[in-house]
């Protein structure tokens, strides 16, 4: 059966290097009528499992550990025994949020998930977090971002453990090489395709080093 592609919006607070912010984030889940993967375990386990509709959930897939996209992930797998899965460059961001709880698994780059109908390739994008990670799904002709890109330009570079000038490679190198017409679903607002995002990202690439 073909994975389809759930979307929920959850609420609740991003806080780093003494700052907060009330922030809003897409979680994305991925799978068909039997079980799923949910990418990003933003703010709300209870909100995730009615989403989720019963529905076996495989695992958590962080492209990021910023607490505003981590948050539920223990919750929603102590009630699921699904397995948390984050990238290794970014356990001191995590162990910010969580520091008595690892994730299960870690994410290699251009490692395959291969569950619930899909098969997601990791593309390892840092900059925004040093490891944070884009999934392409190319059957399902997306890409989920993160916060590596958005509608408009790249993520945020501005706080801890960022770096603009590795995002610009990142995006450069593993997204604008995917086909234009791959839809791009982010972390926040609202979603884009590679293709619109090409010609103002040339800008920002141009200014990146």
């Amino acid at each position: 059966m073909t994975a389809r592609i759930d979307h929920l919006v959850t609420s609740g607070r991003f806080s780093l290097d003494g700052g907060t912010w009330d922030v809003d984030n897409n979680v994305w889940i991925l799978g068909d009528d039997h079980e799923a993967l949910v990418i990003d375990a933003a703010h709300d386990a209870d909100a995730i499992l009615q989403a989720l509709g019963g529905r076996r959930l495989r695992a958590i897939v962080c492209t990021h550990a910023h607490n505003d996209h981590i948050g539920a992930a223990p919750a929603l797998a102590e009630r699921t025994d699904a397995t948390i899965w984050l990238h290794p460059d970014d356990l001191p961001l995590w162990k910010l949020t969580h520091p008595d709880r690892l994730p299960d698994r870690w994410l290699d780059d251009e490692q395959v998930l291969e569950a619930a109908g899909a098969d997601l390739t990791v593309l390892h994008t840092p900059g925004h977090a040093p490891g944070a990670v884009c999934l392409y799904e190319p059957g399902l002709g997306t890409v989920f971002t993160g916060d590596t890109l958005f509608q408009g330009g790249p993520g945020a570079t501005g706080r801890s453990y960022s770096h603009f000038p590795t995002l610009v490679d990142s995006i450069r190198d593993r997204l604008l090489t995917l086909p234009p017409e791959t839809v791009v679903r982010t972390g926040h607002g609202d979603s884009t395709t590679i293709g619109a995002e090409a010609p103002h990202l040339q800008e920002w690439i141009a200014r990146g080093h």
